[in-house]
């Protein structure tokens, strides 16, 4: 966790409301960070629904692994999340430790090792000595409050300079719902189906199969559109959570994803996943820019996406962002080895809507002096327009800068 917060944090923290059957606490279990929490136990009412998205990774961490096997049950009663070690790549040791997690945390919460859920993230590769939750996790579980999702996320930061929370409110038939979520994630950041840890919770009545519906879809064109490094984590966890408790205030119950009903609370709950997306972009390691990149006229959407991720996650092209140059000939390259349709006399480039490329070269009004000064921005917009078709993305991304040689060349030290 840095000590000086990056220049592109919001500058408004949003007030999270209570949600109905959700109680959280945080403490320092001594994991590998000094005088800071690092262990986040969070308590659901008995019925609450659970939903998961989870790296791709070949190499998944032992908490993964452990969710996913928990996951076809839908129920879930708490939450056990620890920062300063990922607990992967850890072998037998590693599937031991997330067992003895689950086992004192469902004897601290009362339920079954079935409804505990599980996330670590941090170093790879060291064992982690889950001898330090006992004690550590009875004491959570009789102090934990609805409420303070901002502490909740502070306790799981590793590298990320500050915490990263979200909320939207909605009407679900005649009730008020609410969504908050929370994330973690500054580096090792090229989600597959999730990024680093992300957890949401409502207290929509939404039954487990309709809420993993929902959470698959919404993450393809928000966690899935970020990438700070090219590098996917051993430890992507999404879990999403949903108490139900609005039924009481008369919030229908929903058990299909495809409900009319839905709507609002699918704009609502989609953008919350995009607020968290974003603000793991502004937190990339040693980002100063924040970048937007914009693919249309592609043959599809999925050959737009696939330009637009070759162009964010090209060392080359973030190197250039960060030295506020409009490189559009390292934009060009990038578009080229995507491996997707693209006709090189077509190509039109444009930064922070001034065009310097145009049908494959340099546009005639180009001004350098105008380009500079708008690359001084704090957030730069990529625009590529390939006029092949109709397909159109975007992702987002950040600059690559000395201090994210820094950060990593001294993580484990």
């Amino acid at each position: 966790m840095s000590s000086s917060v990056s220049p592109l944090a919001p500058k408004n923290v949003p007030d999270m409301p209570v949600i109905a059957g959700v109680r959280l606490a945080t403490a320092e279990a001594g994991i590998r960070y000094k005088n800071r929490t690092d262990v986040l136990l969070a308590v659901m009412d008995k019925g609450t629904a659970v939903a998961g998205v989870f790296t791709k990774s070949k190499c998944p961490s032992a908490p993964v692994e452990w969710c996913r096997a928990r996951l076809k049950g839908g129920k879930a009663r708490a939450l056990v999340v620890n920062s300063g070690n990922a607990n992967a790549f850890t072998g037998k040791t590693g599937r031991a430790s997330t067992a003895l997690t689950a086992k004192i945390a469902a004897k601290a919460v009362g339920c079954s090792e079935s409804e505990i859920f599980l996330a670590s993230t941090g170093v790879i590769g060291e064992p982690l000595d889950a001898t330090k939750f006992d004690g550590v996790l009875g004491r959570l579980a009789e102090t934990a409050e609805p409420g303070d999702y901002l502490a909740a996320a502070k306790a799981i930061m590793t590298t990320d300079t500050f915490p990263k929370v979200a909320t939207a409110t909605v009407k679900l038939g005649k009730a008020k719902v609410t969504i908050n979520g929370m994330a973690k994630g500054a580096g090792m950041i090229a989600p597959d189906m999730a990024t680093m840890l992300s957890f949401i919770f409502t207290d929509a009545p939404i039954a487990p199969a309709a809420l993993q519906a929902l959470l698959k879809s919404g993450v393809e064109d928000t966690f899935n559109a970020v990438t700070i490094d090219g590098d996917t984590s051993t430890s992507d966890t999404l879990l999403a959570f949903a108490t139900g408790a609005a039924a009481e205030h008369g919030a229908p119950k929903i058990s299909r994803a495809g409900d009319p009903r839905l709507m609002a609370f699918v704009k609502a709950f989609n953008q919350v996943l995009a607020n968290l997306a974003e603000q793991v972009a502004r937190d990339g390691e040693g980002a100063r820019k924040l970048v937007e990149i914009t693919v249309e006229g592609a043959k599809t959407k999925a050959s737009a996406r696939k330009i637009a991720m070759s162009i964010a996650n090209s060392p080359l092209v973030k190197t250039a962002i960060a030295g506020e140059d409009a490189n559009w000939g390292r934009v060009v390259m990038a578009v080229g080895k995507a491996g997707e349709p693209a006709d090189r006399d077509k190509l039109s480039i444009s930064f922070n809507g001034i065009r310097v490329a145009r049908n494959g070269a340099r546009d005639p009004s180009y001004d350098e002096a105008q380009v500079s000064e708008a690359m001084k921005a704090p957030e730069i917009a990529i625009l590529v327009s390939l006029g092949l078709g109709k397909g159109r993305d975007r992702v987002m991304t950040c600059d690559l800068t000395k201090e994210y040689v820094a950060i990593n060349g001294d993580y484990r030290s």
